[in-house]
């Protein structure tokens, strides 16, 4: 059977006794079902993984103990930062649980001039934390030992006026002239992928977008879904730089 891995914001060491967050804890003691003696993985968003056991439950908080560390290899030399315009409900989910499958670090969500789902800045920070929360659910289930951070989401005007990012600046359109296929190795193995809404961007945001310093480059001669263009992109910029074999 699969050891459950488990995530903690703790700081870990090798021998510890620790109590899991009340989520975490949820999800071993009553999703799991998980009892005394039970093998668990914990890691701290640092880069390592520890073998671990659960102690027992104390007020319904999960008592576990860390016993030694994992080398881990799980992380894509690849640093990709995915600027995703917000999509509607579980097609957004589906995108940034794919995305941390697929070794992203970094997840900026934007509102852009065609986006369907508007936040308000209460609507924004529930979201920033929902997502958060899924990429962590993302992560113990994939395997890896870096949580990417989900900012809280901007216009993606604000993101633009932005100083300029130092890697490859890609932006994701069907008619562009340029192919991702073809780009240059990136500047510091730094990536940054913009990836419109439902509706794609706007000419004014394409424009503005290139002026920030983005390429605009298309993946193939068919019009590909908000969700389907960030993965295949994500995927094809693993293959040629990162970790996918």
């Amino acid at each position: 059977m699969r050891i459950p891995r488990i995530y903690t914001p703790q700081p870990l060491a090798a021998q510890q006794s620790l109590l899991l967050e009340p989520h975490a804890s949820r999800h071993v003691l009553t999703v799991l079902r998980l009892k005394a003696g039970a093998p668990l993985v914990l890691f701290d968003g640092s880069g390592r993984e520890f073998e671990a056991r659960l102690d027992g439950a104390q007020n319904r908080t999960a008592r576990v103990s860390t016993t030694t560390e994992h080398a881990a290899r799980s992380e894509s030399p690849l640093h990709i930062t995915l600027v995703q315009g917000i999509s509607r409900g579980e097609r957004m989910d589906f995108t940034l649980q794919k995305a941390v499958e697929l070794g992203v670090a970094e997840i900026i969500p934007v509102l852009t001039e065609r986006s369907v789902v508007r936040l308000d800045a209460k609507q924004a920070v529930r979201k920033q934390q929902h997502w958060q929360q899924l990429v962590i659910g993302a992560c113990e289930q994939s395997g890896r030992v870096r949580v990417p951070v989900v900012k809280t989401p901007l216009t993606l005007r604000a993101l633009l006026a932005q100083p300029a990012h130092t890697g490859l600046s890609l932006l994701l359109h069907p008619t562009a002239d340029a192919k991702l296929s073809a780009q240059a190795a990136p500047t510091h193995n730094q990536v940054r992928l913009l990836v419109g809404p439902e509706g794609g961007l706007s000419e004014t945001e394409t424009t503005l977008a290139q002026r920030a310093g983005f390429t605009a480059v298309q993946l193939g001669p068919r019009v590909l879904r908000t969700e389907t263009a960030a993965l295949v992109a994500l995927s094809l910029l693993q293959a040629r730089w990162g970790d996918l074999v």
